[in-house]
């Protein structure tokens, strides 16, 4: 079984014991969530659409940690006026284990 969830405007696709990474979320390392936006739900080939979303089903999950992304390089210059600017970024995640669709 797998769901379709949207969680902070993006949407993962989660099965149960799968962990993600979604953009940061609130809350403590150890504690549960819940997600009620959930889009599409697919149990052993019987596939529930919602409109805009699935009503009664929540996908609840566990924070395990807050994590740093890869750094990404913002690199700006202007050719033959010597300006040149380096800057660098580093998004924030939080990875979460699903454990129960329903």
């Amino acid at each position: 079984m797998y769901a379709i969830v949207n969680i902070a405007g993006k949407q993962f696709k989660v099965a149960k014991d799968q962990y993600i990474y979604a953009p940061k979320l609130e809350g403590e390392a150890g504690s549960s969530v819940k997600f009620d936006n959930v889009l599409l739900t697919d149990d052993g080939g019987k596939v529930n659409i919602g409109a805009p979303t699935v009503k009664g089903i929540t996908v609840s999950g566990k924070i395990l940690e807050h994590v740093k992304g890869n750094k990404v390089i913002v690199f700006k210059k202007k050719r033959r006026k010597g300006y040149q600017v380096k800057n660098g970024h580093r998004q924030q995640f939080t990875k979460v284990q699903i454990e129960n669709i329903g």
